[in-house]
This record gives structure tokens, C-alpha cells and sequence, in this order.
């Protein structure tokens, strides 16, 4: 338990501090979704429920189509602008 919650500290400081790469911020929400499907696990065979179990598979699932999908957008960004900062610049 103590992991997972290490786990979500460190993806939390991770989109917290790199506000300016957008690539670590979407890996540091990966961190944060597989912290929670770890404790979901550990709360699952602590408790003997299969539930959580089927539950931390469609986090899982879920965790990796977003990764996809935010990948393919950031993919299609770069296209539209040649560079994916999120630094935003004034005219």
C-alpha cells in the first residue's frame, strides 16, 4: 500500500512540475492510473474479492487507450504546428 501511494505521490509532483512537456505529463498520469489499479489489486487480495480484480483489468484497458489516444492527438498537433510545446507564445 505504501508503494502505490509512493506511486501517485511521484506521478502527482510529475504533472505538477513538468507543465511545459506535455509527453511527461501524459506518462505521469500513466503512473498515477497504475498506482490506483495497485492498490485496487492490493485491497482486492486483502479482502478476497475477485471484483477488484476484474475492476483493475479495466483500468488497465482503459489507461492504455488513453494512452493512445493522447498520442496519436500530440501526433496530429505536431503535424498542424511542427512542435508539441505547450508553452504558449504571444503575438
Amino acid at each position: 500500500m505504501n508503494l502505490s501511494i509512493f506511486l501517485f505521490l511521484i506521478g502527482v509532483l510529475g504533472f505538477i512540475l513538468n507543465r511545459k512537456n506535455i509527453i511527461l505529463m501524459i506518462i505521469a498520469i500513466e503512473i498515477m492510473l497504475l498506482a490506483v489499479t495497485m492498490l485496487v489489486l492490493i485491497s482486492s487480495f486483502s479482502f478476497d474479492d475477485g471484483i477488484g480484480q476484474t475492476f483493475s483489468i479495466f483500468i488497465i484497458s482503459i489507461a492504455g487507450a488513453e494512452s493512445v489516444i493522447g498520442l496519436s492527438i500530440l501526433v496530429a498537433f505536431y503535424r498542424l504546428r511542427g512542435n508539441i510545446s505547450v508553452k504558449t507564445e504571444t503575438y
